[in-house]
């Protein structure tokens, strides 16, 4: 049986456990990042915890609609094993009427529809040794990577601000929230379950990313670079750091996007591998026909 179950009457303990034990275990799914990233964020159960699906709402004018937060790239169903097609569409039907309208991001492990359209990420798996992945980064990336090295760029802890600081003067997002990034920054520095790192040329920072780490996943959550460092390719020597630190970990660099041209093609320089998630989008009207 499906259960929906508000936030407030969650058993957190069994609902983190079978995400974290989950096949699709994601580091979005986890009730402690939903509770930052999310405003409101109900969960339909099945039976004891063997499945569960988050589902993050919003309300606007009185009316209720589900929508992905910011720096919540995936969620969906997460199980020990995997779901059937069949599992995934009783989930669906069981999200609430009183939602007018779902849009809202499956897991890679997810089933299609004609309600589903399909998304790009993109991951490279760290099982090999740098010198064997380094063998997969494409000529130019290579040369970037070298142009690091000769620069005698360094790498060392940094912070949200600083970064942030950059993004102010060298970037304009519509709709991003610093207050969102901050609180999830704060708890994950405190946790230890991510780390910021800075691109240094002598004492000059020039940018950076946040990477937050799972026991499956490292993902690339965000990052900042001045017109300097995106002159002295810093987000190529920042990438070819992480992975040469994390080499033969047989854990999964997450690029996190890849719908964007050239930034699919940059994430693709590294050798890294297309990962198709689905964006479920449906309106009341559609879910009685």
């Amino acid at each position: 049986m499906i259960s929906y179950i508000k936030r407030a009457a969650l058993d957190v303990e069994k609902y983190d456990s079978c995400i974290e034990n989950s096949a699709q275990s994601r580091i979005y799914a986890f009730s402690w990042y939903l509770d930052i990233v999310a405003d409101n964020w109900d969960v339909l159960v099945l039976n004891d915890y063997e499945a569960v699906m988050p589902i993050p709402w919003k309300q606007k004018f009185g009316l209720k609609y589900v929508t992905q937060p910011y720096f919540c790239q995936q969620l969906g169903i997460f199980s020990k094993e995997e779901i059937s097609e069949e599992i995934q569409r009783q989930f669906i039907r069981k999200i609430p009427l009183k939602f007018l309208k779902i849009n809202y991001n499956l897991n890679a492990n997810s089933y299609g529809n004609k309600y589903t359209s399909d998304k790009k990420n993109y991951c490279l798996s760290l099982n090999e040794d740098y010198e064997n992945s380094y063998k997969k980064f494409s000529k130019t990336r290579k040369q970037r990577v070298q142009l690091g090295i000769k620069k005698k760029l360094l790498i060392k802890n940094t912070s949200i601000h600083e970064l942030l600081e950059i993004q102010k003067t060298f970037y304009s997002y519509e709709g991003f929230s610093s207050e969102t990034i901050l609180k999830l920054s704060h708890f994950l520095v405190k946790s230890k379950k991510g780390k910021f790192l800075g691109v240094y040329e002598e004492n000059k920072l020039l940018g950076g990313g946040l990477f937050i780490h799972s026991s499956k996943r490292i993902v690339y959550l965000y990052s900042s670079f001045t017109h300097e460092g995106r002159k002295l390719q810093a987000a190529s020597f920042l990438i070819h750091y992480v992975i040469k630190e994390h080499q033969k970990t047989n854990i999964l660099f997450d690029f996190e996007g890849g719908n964007i041209n050239t930034i699919e093609a940059f994430f693709k320089s590294f050798g890294a591998v297309q990962e198709i998630f689905r964006n479920y989008n449906q309106n009341i009207l559609q879910r009685f026909f």
